[in-house]
């Protein structure tokens, strides 16, 4: 495919790295952002990258973006669906936090919060929340990945151990039908043993994650008790969410 200079180095450019930003791009070829946004709508047009509120990303099915990557990604997003997260949750509660950037802040958002038990497979939640002279932190055994996540059988035996009032989760896709994807199947399994093991469950998701490809298919989305996000979902999900009476919150 012929593309004009500058659109086939902004495809290689995000490609290369995954995710950039709007600002980041127009300082690289000495543009306005406005410039830059009817290259990125043109490349999405054809399907060549994906169009992000502030940004582009060109995604895999099969390989997750790289963490530091993840971890910029969306950071406003996120640092708001983190608080309309934690309204939800009172002191002196049980919760699970899964693997993720998202449920990172979250953590980060909960140290305002007094006498929290968590149980966790996510080293970075872990850590932060540890800090916490109150807050009794349990981390499940098994695989540390790159990313501080961990995982594996070992791991999934942990959480079956017990019934806690939230659990707290992330997600790397939200398919069109309603399906939870995410590229780990391991990391998968865990997610499922959180889910099954919590009587209210969290998804937080930024918009970033409507129409994401992943390779492994953790469960439908009525899984969940409400979803909490930054923007509106696309027009299929949201009627499976009205259909399966999952809350849907816009922060």
């Amino acid at each position: 495919m012929n593309l004009p200079p500058r659109q086939q180095s902004i495809l290689d450019l995000v490609r290369e790295r995954g995710y950039l930003s709007i600002e980041e791009l127009a300082q690289q070829f000495a543009v306005t952002p406005q410039t830059i946004r009817r290259d990125i709508n043109q490349l999405a047009e054809q399907s060549l990258l994906r169009r992000y509120h502030g940004g582009a990303a060109w995604d895999s099915s099969i390989e997750n973006t790289a963490y530091n990557t993840r971890a910029d990604q969306m950071r406003d997003e996120k640092q708001r669906i983190a608080e309309a997260v934690v309204a939800h949750i009172p002191d002196n509660a049980s919760l699970f936090i899964n693997i993720g950037t998202t449920t990172e802040a979250i953590a980060r958002a909960l140290l305002g919060h007094r006498n929290l038990k968590i149980i966790t497979n996510n080293l970075h939640v872990a850590a932060t929340l540890s800090a916490k002279p109150d807050f009794e932190v349990l981390v499940a055994g098994g695989t540390v990945r790159s990313d501080g996540g961990v995982v594996g059988q070992a791991a999934v035996d942990f959480i079956q151990q017990f019934r806690v009032d939230f659990a707290v989760v992330g997600i790397s896709g939200i398919d069109e039908d309603g399906s939870l994807l995410d590229f780990d199947y391991q990391e998968v399994r865990v997610s499922r043993a959180i889910i099954e093991n919590a009587r209210q469950v969290l998804l937080a998701a930024d918009s970033s994650k409507f129409g994401r490809n992943a390779l492994v298919r953790l469960g439908p989305i009525d899984l969940v008790d409400r979803l909490i996000t930054d923007h509106a979902p696309p027009a299929a999900v949201a009627r499976l969410l009205a259909q399966h009476k999952v809350q849907l919150e816009l922060a």
